[in-house]
């Protein structure tokens, strides 16, 4: 069993290098923060991390090549990989059209531009040249390539979209799929190997990972809380179709996004309901195992475990490593129960 955590990048630098740690010392494998626009950026936070860690592995999740050029995604990759010594994994992904929009940038043909981005930054990650690479487009020069060692970093690719994951299977080494809710495993999966199994791949040989929202703490009504706010600033927008697979009807939301646009959280908090909850999982330890189990039964090998992850992240994390790994088959952690 692999086990992963992942963090919004609105975290201050300081708390960052603390959750890592705490990862690493609780016996997750990885940890990836996102690079949503106008917050923090990950490349940095995860160069900051690489200096205060030794095994733990450190993934964006996720670059997009909208805002952020193919040639610049690739840069910092391999720059993440010589500082991390090899532990860098990259995300990508077509990135939220919402976050895009704030900077008036336009999301035009997702699908095209992802596969796009990886086969380019997979060429220049292996010291050649994108122009020279089957489906990398036609805007790249000759003279398109690293000036530094090749240092190749798995390439994962995020989403939700039935064909975003095919797309994965057909040309990632990992898949990063958003799970709402998490039982949604086997479908997403199963979308991924259909991708794997078009482009003649092995789809085995692909880390799938099972990324959930998670809030962990001794207190179920403070692990409640701490998820009811993550769904109430980001359920509103969730696809209609994603919700109704949910067993939401998308007007539920409604008074959600109204108190949310007049400036009151907490009342948006409030309003999400227990089937609102069930897009994430929180609670104790012994609450989240039990659900976690389900997916083990379904078949997931790397559970990914996302924010908000409680109240106080560090201790969530000290929590997931001493009391919820054990019980999945992770890693041994070295945290104080």
């Amino acid at each position: 069993m692999r086990t992963s955590l992942r963090l919004n990048n609105d975290v201050s630098p300081e708390l960052f290098i603390r959750v890592a740690q705490a990862a690493e010392d609780a016996g997750f494998d990885q940890i990836w923060v996102s690079n949503d626009l106008f917050l923090r950026a990950a490349p940095v936070l995860l160069a900051a991390a690489a200096r205060h860690t030794r095994r733990i592995g450190l993934g964006t999740c996720i670059l997009n090549p909208y805002s952020m050029h193919p040639a610049e995604i690739a840069m910092a990759a391999t720059t993440l990989q010589e500082v991390s010594g090899g532990r860098f994994r990259l995300g990508i992904a077509a990135g939220a059209q919402e976050f895009l929009g704030w900077a008036g940038i336009a999301r035009a043909e997702p699908l095209a531009r992802t596969r796009e981005a990886v086969v380019a930054v997979r060429a220049l990650l292996s010291g050649g040249r994108p122009a020279r690479v089957p489906g990398a487009g036609e805007r790249w020069h000759d003279e398109a390539y690293l000036r530094v060692p090749p240092v190749p970093a798995p390439i994962y690719v995020g989403g939700m979209s039935p064909r975003m994951l095919e797309l994965a299977g057909e040309v990632a080494d990992g898949v990063l799929p958003l799970l709402f809710p998490p039982e949604h495993f086997p479908t997403a999966r199963d979308q991924v190997v259909r991708g794997a199994l078009r482009a003649g791949r092995d789809p085995s040989t692909l880390d799938v990972a099972a990324c959930i929202w998670c809030s962990a703490d001794e207190r179920m009504d403070r692990a409640h809380r701490a998820l009811a706010e993550k769904i109430a600033y980001y359920g509103p927008s969730f696809a209609p179709y994603l919700l109704r697979r949910a067993g939401l009807d998308p007007s539920a939301f409604d008074d959600i996004r109204a108190a949310m646009a007049a400036g009151d959280p907490d009342r948006a908090a409030a309003l999400v309901t227990p089937p609102m909850l069930a897009l994430g999982v929180a609670g104790s330890p012994e609450a989240i195992v039990a659900r976690c189990q389900r997916l083990v039964a379904l078949g997931a090998r790397h559970l990914s475990f996302g924010p908000p992850l409680g109240p106080d992240v560090v201790r969530a994390v000290e929590l997931l490593g001493a009391r919820v790994l054990p019980a999945l088959g992770g890693r041994a952690g070295s945290v104080p129960c």
